[in-house]
């Protein structure tokens, strides 16, 4: 299985890039569209999907979580891990951008904290 599929409690299933070519291939794949995307804001970590086009705010902030657990910020860090969220339609990608890398135009942060990282491990 070349992506990370996670349901969550809602039922919701919230799809991972596990390296930069799938994160690419997953990221292609919504770009354009309404999709909810996360990642952190800082390099190293998968690019993660809510499938469902029109997510609760619960549903999204349990996607920053899982996104920021599978993160290298949070393996090397322990710390709190701010994620970037933002739609599929505001994500770009330039010719000389490295395969994984794209540009948004629109996002919000969401910082997860350590606890809510450490109570779904």
């Amino acid at each position: 299985m070349k992506f990370r599929e996670v349901i969550l409690k809602s039922g919701a299933k919230i799809i991972l890039g596990k390296d930069a070519k799938s994160n690419e291939e997953l990221v292609n794949k919504f770009k354009g569209k309404e999709n909810i995307i996360f990642h952190t804001s800082k390099p190293g970590s998968p690019f993660g999907v809510i499938e469902k086009e029109d997510p609760t705010a619960e549903e999204i902030h349990a996607g920053a979580i899982v996104v920021a657990k599978y993160s290298q910020d949070w393996r090397d860090n322990k710390k709190d891990v701010k994620i970037d969220v933002f739609k599929g339609k505001g994500v770009y990608k330039l010719k000389d951008m490295p395969t994984g890398t794209f540009g948004i135009t629109h996002k919000l942060t969401i910082i997860v904290k350590k606890q809510k990282i450490l109570n779904i491990l």
